[in-house]
C-alpha cells in the first residue's frame, strides 16, 4: 500500500459484505475507496504542513464522475472544484510551449485561463462522515502488514 502508508506487504480487501450485496455494491465501494485515498493522503500532508485545506482542485478522468466527486467533497468537509478542461497533462504541455515561445507571458496569464465548471460543496454531516471514514480506517487496519517480511 502506498502513501501514506507505505506498507509493501499490505494486501487488497473486500471487507464488509453480506448476503445481499451485490455487484453494485462493489463498484460503489472502489469509487468511494478513491476518495479515501486522497482523504487520507490530504491529512497526512496536513499534519506534516500545519496547513489546512481549503478547497481541492480535481483534474483528469476519474474528475468527471459526480458522485465521486460529491463524495470526496463530503468526506473532506470542503469544496472540490473541477475546472472546464479536465485532461490537464496535454494542456499543461501547451500552456510551457506557450510560455516559452512568448505567447503567454507569465503564469498569471495562464492562471487567468482557468474555469470553473462545477463546485461540489460537502452536504454530509459529520456524525456519518465520522462513521464511515472511522470504517475506511478500520478495513485499512485490517490489510495492512497482510504478508509476512522475508
Amino acid at each position: 500500500m502506498g502513501a501514506p502508508y507505505w506498507d509493501q506487504y499490505a494486501r487488497g480487501s473486500i471487507i464488509g459484505l453480506t448476503r445481499g450485496s451485490k455487484k453494485a455494491h462493489i463498484i460503489r465501494a472502489a469509487v468511494e475507496s478513491l476518495a479515501y485515498q486522497v482523504l487520507d493522503l490530504i491529512k497526512a500532508m496536513e499534519k506534516t504542513s500545519s496547513i489546512k485545506l481549503s478547497e481541492l482542485k480535481v483534474d483528469g478522468g476519474a474528475s468527471a464522475n459526480d458522485f465521486l466527486m460529491q463524495f470526496q467533497a463530503d468526506i473532506l468537509n470542503a469544496a472540490v472544484k473541477r475546472p472546464k478542461c479536465i485532461e490537464t497533462t496535454a494542456l499543461g504541455a501547451s500552456y510551457l510551449a506557450g510560455l516559452a515561445t512568448g505567447y503567454y507571458k507569465s503564469k498569471e496569464d495562464i492562471k487567468k485561463n482557468w474555469m470553473l465548471q462545477r463546485e461540489f460543496k460537502p452536504e454530509m454531516e459529520e456524525k456519518n462522515r465520522e462513521k464511515i471514514v472511522s470504517g475506511w480506517h478500520k478495513a485499512v487496519k485490517r490489510s495492512l502488514h497482510w504478508e509476512e517480511e522475508v
